[in-house]
C-alpha cells in the first residue's frame, strides 16, 4: 500500500540523484548526536538513538550520513542494530579519514593502508557489501591527494564502494580530486548563518555534485525575539530551526540537509520543514538577512 506524503514527510523535500544513479529524499538524517559526549562512546539512551533512526525512515527518510569516527563505530553499529536489514531505498552514506583518541580529539590520517582498514570496517559494522557514499573525512595535507583517492578509486573498483565524496574542501581541491577520480558529493559547514563556502556550493551546482551541509540548523542571531526569523515564524507555524531548514532546501536542488538529533521529538520537527514552503520575499528576507 503506497504511502503519502503526510505520513512520510521528509518526501515533501524532493529527490536528488547521487552520482546520476543512487536516488535520495534531499532532506536526510546525520548520525553523528546519537554517539556520547564529544561525539565519544554509547549515548545516555541507546533505546531513543534507536528509535531516532527507525522514527526517522519511518518519516521517509531515505539518507542516513554517519562516520567511522563518530564513537568511533557507535553511530554504524547502532545505525545496523535499528535498521538492517535495509529497506531497498536507504542509502547510508559514512566517512573514513579521522582517527580519534578521546572525546572531542580529531586526528586526521589518510595514509591509504589506513582509509582502507576504515572502510573495511565500515562495511562490518554496517552490515554492507557496498558503501552507497564513502567520503573522504579531511584531505590529509601529510599525505599525497593522489595517494589518498587512489586508495578509495580501488575500494571502488573493487565494488565495495559505489561513489565517492569529500569533505570540507575548497573549489580547488575538488578540481584537483576529478582529476584523479570522480567525485559525487561534497559535504562542508553551510547554514543560513555561516555561507562561506558559498562558492563551493556553486561549483557543485554547475557541475551537478550533492552538497550536503553538516551543521544545517544554525541560525544565530537571526532567531532572537523580534529578529528576522519571528514573524515568518509566525506566518508559517514553524521554527528558527525548520525554517533554517525549509531556506537550504529551497536554496539549490543539489543541497542535502542532514539535521542531527538524539530525541525522537526533535527530529520530527526538523524533518517537518520538508513540508514549510517559503514565498520568493521570505526567502529573500532570510538571505539578506544573515
Amino acid at each position: 500500500m503506497a504511502t503519502n506524503i503526510s505520513e512520510q514527510p521528509a518526501k515533501a523535500s524532493g529527490t536528488y540523484r547521487i552520482g546520476g544513479d543512487v536516488t535520495v529524499n534531499r532532506l536526510g538524517y546525520g548520525a553523528m548526536q546519537i554517539t556520547g559526549p564529544g561525539v565519544w562512546g554509547d549515548p545516555k539512551d541507546p533505546a531513543e538513538a534507536v528509535r531516532v533512526l527507525r522514527r526517522a525512515v519511518e518519516l521517509g527518510v531515505t539518507f542516513i550520513d554517519t562516520a567511522d569516527s563518530y564513537g568511533p563505530f557507535v553511530s554504524e553499529l547502532l545505525i545496523r542494530e535499528a535498521l538492517h536489514p535495509y529497506a531497498d531505498d536507504l542509502v547510508i552514506a559514512t566517512k573514513g579519514g579521522f582517527t580519534r583518541s578521546g572525546p572531542g580529539d580529531w586526528r586526521v590520517v589518510g595514509r591509504p593502508e589506513y582509509l582502507r582498514q576504515q572502510c573495511e570496517l565500515s562495511l562490518r559494522h554496517l552490515g554492507l557489501d557496498s558503501i552507497p557514499l564513502y567520503q573522504l573525512h579531511r584531505i590529509d595535507p601529510k599525505v599525497p591527494l593522489a595517494d589518498q583517492l587512489g586508495e578509495l578509486a580501488l575500494l571502488q573498483q573493487e565494488g565495495k564502494i559505489q561513489h565517492i565524496g569529500l569533505s570540507e574542501v575548497s573549489v580547488a581541491q575538488i578540481e584537483e580530486s576529478q582529476a584523479i577520480t570522480t567525485i559525487a558529493s561534497v559535504q562542508n559547514l553551510y547554514n543560513l548563518a555561516n555561507r562561506s563556502a558559498e562558492d563551493v556550493l556553486e561549483y557543485c551546482e554547475r557541475n551537478d555534485l550533492a552538497f550536503i551541509p553538516w551543521y544545517p540548523i544554525a541560525t544565530g542571531e537571526l532567531a532572537r525575539p523580534g529578529g528576522p526569523l519571528d514573524a515568518i515564524s509566525t506566518a508559517h507555524g514553524a521554527s528558527p530551526a525548520q525554517l533554517a531548514l525549509a531556506w537550504l532546501l529551497r536554496r539549490s536542488p543539489v543541497m542535502l540537509p542532514i539535521p542531527g538529533t538524539s530525541s525522537v521529538a526533535h527530529l520530527e520537527e526538523n524533518v517537518g520543514a520538508a513540508d514549510v514552503r517559503l514565498t520568493d520575499d521570505e526567502f529573500e528576507a532570510l538571505a539578506k538577512a544573515s
